[in-house]
């Protein structure tokens, strides 16, 4: 097989331009006549050492899989309808047999790097899985079919999971592409009712980087602005500045093909090529022949100018587009990979180092323990929110507070603060219940007790609900806090979570028992200092004298018709006390003994001084309580968290030495992504000095 340029010299003009200093003109402006022999010709671009290393060094970035650290590569997206002809315009590309079928034939990412090799004897072999695969020239259809079944199954399924195929050739051109799924919307017998739904999320995750060229492939036997292919490049490249598009199977469809590609209805920035494919068993020079006779002979293609014809010429344009993409992409990618190296270091270094020894379990332990009480320090005493500034849960002074003021708004709304309900009926009783003998006119201390008692007993269940929550949420946060400190290692932060969640209930138990203690001292005995008590009590005495007079006088005038005496009765029954408002007291005027209303009111306004004493004071003592339970818990009490996790035999520090294996995996990509991205970055950086040449030649 002769060489491209001893058949035609002029054809590859871009090419032989790379080594001339001063290119006499833009090599795409060139138009170009397909001579016979230019058809005989082998598909070969000769990159110089100025252009070569730029693609070696994207195909060793790719190899890497640098991709999948978020880096874009500039890539050939090769996307078409099913049977638009991709496979044929691939194998004119590669010179070797693709697989053909009904249906779809691509189930795959196929990564084809073709590489123009002067070897006599072609290089082939395919990597997936992480293995290389030698294969045969003439086995390479079913090669390609047994790696596929084993990446995406056997059967008509797809995956997302690329295969990549090396032509090592003499006469092949040096490009790197993806050929994707055939773009299908009804399912066949085998295949998965979203299969429309499963090639469109592949076809997207490739075209969608702004790196990404599209080769889009359409046949002339259809409406263009009907292709799928078409409708999902132009989602992500409207204006069609990165779409090629490759016109097949033009012996079909001649008529009017003119037209379709100079119209450019559907937005091909980069232009059409007009291709036809090798038929039956034609080999690849026949169809060149072939390709270029249609083109010289036929009356509707003759007219289509000749830098738009044949497969030599798509070659040309993907080897030029594709070097210009590489080297206009090259520092940005250079960017990216050291941004991304520097931030996976910097993470990794933020890890905790592996524990190996159990002085180094001890030390990490305690410098959480540490941490961790510096952040309850902040948020339940200090009122600090900085490391949960929008987790407002987290804000534990403020929602103590809240806590707290509903905890008295339930105590002052309970039914016991209820003043005017019965009013006097329980003094009533509970004077004739401590009846004795005594002096006259003389209130016993044992009636007030006893209904005094009777109200705390009453609430009592409100201040021990208010301390469970109160509890409930200190576990919550304690759990939080020591969580988030001791992430990175697995068995702590399970035993510590346990080990704070014990703590956190045995001083919930305590406290709950000291409130216990409180209520029961508060019905020992009735007593208080403040001032308020007698000063309330006056002046509720000085209503006594007016509602007994009210109750027992007699001296109230009937109404003047007797329709008005059912409304009189009602309003007789109820009378206005200042702090009560008006109360029913039909049920007092049964009792004619005018000394014990003058005690039980005597007593009733004894009860409700000193009942709003209590409130205040119970209220007062629950807040004083919690808060100094808190300060022992984030001073001293979680020390004991410590003890818990060393265990008795002092041995509990042995588990911290096991890593989790979600952090341990975590390193371990880290690692391995470091080691890419540094690899990624020599790589680059060795031909760096080459892209600026060829950045300067474009220019």
């Amino acid at each position: 097989m002769g060489s491209y340029d001893e058949a035609d010299s002029g054809s590859m003009g871009f090419i032989n331009d790379y080594e001339d200093s001063q290119p006499a003109t833009p090599p795409m402006d060139q138009p170009r006549v397909v001579t016979a022999a230019a058809a005989q010709a082998p598909i070969i671009s000769s990159f110089n050492d100025k252009i070569r290393p730029l693609l070696d060094v994207i195909d060793r970035l790719r190899l890497l899989m640098v991709m999948k650290e978020g880096i874009q590569l500039p890539t050939i997206v090769v996307v078409g309808d099913q049977s638009s002809g991709k496979s044929s315009v691939l194998e004119s590309l590669a010179g070797v047999n693709l697989p053909r079928s009904q249906g779809i034939c691509t189930r795959v990412p196929l990564i084809i790097r073709l590489q123009n090799h002067a070897s006599p004897r072609p290089e082939l072999y395919l990597e997936y899985n992480g293995k290389m695969v030698p294969v045969e020239e003439p086995q390479i259809a079913t090669a390609i079919n047994i790696a596929t079944d084993e990446i995406a199954g056997p059967g008509k399924s797809i995956s997302d999971t690329p295969l990549t195929l090396v032509v090592r050739k003499d006469g092949v051109p040096d490009l790197t592409m993806v050929d994707l799924p055939g773009i299908t919307r009804v399912p066949v017998h085998g295949q998965p009712n979203n299969i429309y739904e499963q090639i469109r999320d592949i076809i997207m995750q490739y075209i969608t980087p702004k790196e990404s060229i599209i080769l889009n492939v359409l046949s002339a036997t259809v409406d263009f602005s009907t292709c799928e292919s078409i409708r999902m490049s132009q989602q992500v490249d409207k204006n069609g500045e990165r779409t090629l598009a490759v016109v097949t199977k033009v012996d079909r469809a001649p008529e009017g093909l003119v037209d379709k590609v100079t119209a450019d209805d559907v937005n091909i920035g980069l232009g059409y090529v007009c291709v036809r494919n090798r038929i039956g068993d034609e080999s690849y020079e026949e169809a060149r022949k072939e390709e270029a006779r249609l083109f010289e002979t036929n009356a509707h293609l003759l007219c289509i100018d000749k830098s738009i014809v044949g497969v030599h010429v798509l070659a040309q344009k993907l080897v030029q587009i594709q070097a210009n993409e590489i080297a206009k992409c090259s520092p940005e990618i250079v960017k990216n990979i050291s941004a991304k190296l520097d931030a996976n270091v910097s993470e990794l270094e933020k890890m905790p180092k592996v524990l190996t020894s159990i002085a180094d379990a001890t030390k990490a332990m305690m410098w959480i323990i540490q941490a961790a009480k510096e952040s309850l320090k902040k948020l339940l005493w200090r009122g600090e929110f900085d490391e949960y500034p929008e987790n407002n849960t987290k804000h534990g002074t403020a929602r103590f507070v809240e806590m707290l003021n509903r905890f008295s708004d339930e105590l002052h709304n309970c039914e016991e603060s209820n003043l005017s309900k019965d009013f006097l009926t329980e003094e009533i009783k509970g004077l004739e219940d401590a009846k004795r003998i005594e002096l006259p006119n003389f209130l016993p201390c044992e009636a007030f007790l006893r209904i005094f008692r009777r109200k705390v007993e009453r609430i009592s269940y409100l201040p021990i609900k208010f301390t469970e929550k109160y509890w409930d949420y200190i576990d919550d946060v304690v759990t939080s806090v020591l969580t988030r400190h001791s992430e990175m290692y697995y068995q702590l932060k399970v035993s510590a979570k346990g080990a704070a969640h014990n703590l956190v209930q045995k001083l919930r138990e305590q406290s709950i028992n000291r409130v216990k203690e409180i209520v029961e001292m508060e019905k020992l005995t009735g007593y208080t200092c403040n001032p308020d008590y007698m000063r309330e009590w006056n002046e509720l005495m000085n209503q006594q004298d007016y509602f007994i007079n009210q109750i027992t006088g007699t001296d109230m005038m009937l109404p003047p018709y007797p329709e008005d005496l059912q409304g009189f009765r009602e309003i007789q029954c109820l009378r206005e006390v200042q702090g009560f408002g008006k109360i029913q007291v039909e049920h007092l005027r049964q009792h004619s003994n005018v000394l014990i209303l003058q005690q039980a009111f005597d007593l009733k306004m004894r009860t409700v001084a000193y009942w709003k004493i209590f409130k205040v004071r119970l209220v007062d003592s629950m807040a004083l309580h919690l808060q100094y339970c808190v300060h022992n818990l984030v001073n001293n009490d979680i020390d004991e968290i410590v003890k818990e996790l060393m265990g008795p035999d002092g041995h509990g520090m042995e588990k911290m030495l096991v890593e989790s294996p979600a952090i341990f995996a975590k390193r371990e990509n880290l690692k391995n992504s470091i080691k890419v991205l540094k690899e990624s970055k020599d790589s680059v950086a060795k031909v760096m000095d080459r892209i600026v040449v060829y950045d300067a030649y474009l220019v």
